[in-house]
């Protein structure tokens, strides 16, 4: 087994709360080949809401504190660490950010009777049958994905190529994107990126006559690569550069690419407008990550504020944590969350997380433009 990471300090303000902690395992992707801009993110949200969760209190007078684990994007080690925080005596574990390091970790909450809420993977299957012990907070892949497609459709784009890696995930999000263009006359073409360099991406795309590429490949590489070589191809200077997984929404992407990472739509998962709880954890995140926090950021703070409330409301017994999905109603960053069950999600769902297309505004490309919004945010 990989050596874990050692567990973090209690974060300022345990000091507010008496008696033994409350811990809560994380998932998060910290290095490589894990995105761990990502991992920094969600475990910056997690951090600031167990301060101000033991601020006020901690959990009936108990401080909440954090048992990390550094996933790296391995779904073995994900498992793993499930092991490791059951046999440590957590009262549940939260996070991740890979769809399919998430879905190692819900298999095996399910098999320990281990309460996990997911954050930000999408995947819809999670786990292959229907489990109590898994919730999650991030929208599932089938209903976001279904907005990119009607978001291509209204800006005029049928015929869309999708530049792939090999992955549950890509593949997901390939049929998802076929399924809902097919019916409206819509065309998807496969690139593999396993025989293509992103030079051959661009013959490939000039032979095709797609009017959009949508970048399903792992970033840095080989995204940034093929964004390079697409917009220096004089033949595709028309074409849009799409990237539904949300690689233009962190500050590295702009790092890397500058202008060229500009005006490349993805969805993002948040209202167009904060409510005042929502700007208060913004300005207080932007403090903590010294840049402007993504939306994976968000979801890690509501991760714990919902976790938070079912400790508070129901102690720290694991079924009972697991039997109270359905009563929740808590006021998170982005809404009103609760959570339901839906037809095809094998576990208990947030329906729905505020969704929107945004891409960053060439005129400035720190700022973020809302192109397409579908914020319906029924509870289920």
């Amino acid at each position: 087994m990989d050596t874990p990471l050692d567990t973090p300090p209690s974060p300022p303000g345990a000091d507010q709360a008496d008696g033994p902690s409350v811990r809560i395992g994380v998932l998060v992707p910290l290095t490589r080949p894990g995105w761990a801009a990502a991992g920094r993110h969600l475990l910056a949200g997690f951090e600031l809401a167990v301060r101000d969760v033991n601020d006020l209190g901690g959990i009936t007078g108990r401080p909440l504190e954090l048992v990390v684990r550094d996933t790296a994007a391995d779904p073995r080690r994900a498992a793993e660490a499930m092991d490791e925080l059951a046999r440590l005596g957590v009262a549940a574990v939260a996070g991740e950010y890979h769809s399919v390091v998430a879905r190692a970790a819900a298999t095996r909450a399910d098999a320990l009777g281990l309460p996990f809420l997911c954050s930000s993977a999408v995947l819809d299957a999670l786990t292959e049958q229907p489990t109590e012990w898994v919730a999650r907070l991030a929208p599932a892949q089938s209903h976001s994905w279904r907005i990119y497609a009607d978001f291509l459709l209204g800006a005029g784009h049928s015929r869309i190529a999708v530049a792939a890696d090999p992955s549950v995930y890509w593949a997901a999000g390939t049929r998802i994107l076929r399924d809902c263009l097919a019916p409206r006359g819509g065309t998807v073409i496969e690139l593999d990126m396993r025989a293509l360099s992103p030079t051959a991406v661009c013959d490939e795309l000039v032979g095709d006559g797609a009017t959009a590429l949508l970048l399903l490949a792992g970033h840095p590489e080989p995204a940034v690569s093929i964004v390079k070589s697409v917009r220096r191809d004089e033949r595709l200077a028309e074409i849009m550069i799409g990237a539904p997984a949300g690689q233009p929404e962190f500050a590295e992407w702009a790092t890397l690419l500058g202008d060229d990472g500009a005006a490349i739509p993805f969805l993002r998962y948040l209202p167009e407008r904060l409510s005042p709880l929502g700007a208060r954890v913004e300005t207080a995140l932007r403090e903590r990550l010294g840049e402007a926090p993504s939306f994976v950021a968000f979801e890690g703070y509501d991760t714990v504020t919902v976790l938070a409330d079912v400790l508070r409301s129901h102690g720290t017994d694991r079924a009972r944590t697991a039997g109270s999905w359905s009563r929740v109603a808590v006021e998170g960053t982005r809404g009103r969350i609760r959570f339901s069950r839906r037809p095809g999600i094998s576990v208990w769902q947030w329906a729905w997380t505020p969704v929107h297309v945004a891409d960053r505004d060439p005129a400035e490309p720190g700022r973020f433009r809302v192109l397409h919004a579908d914020e319906e945010n029924a509870d289920g």
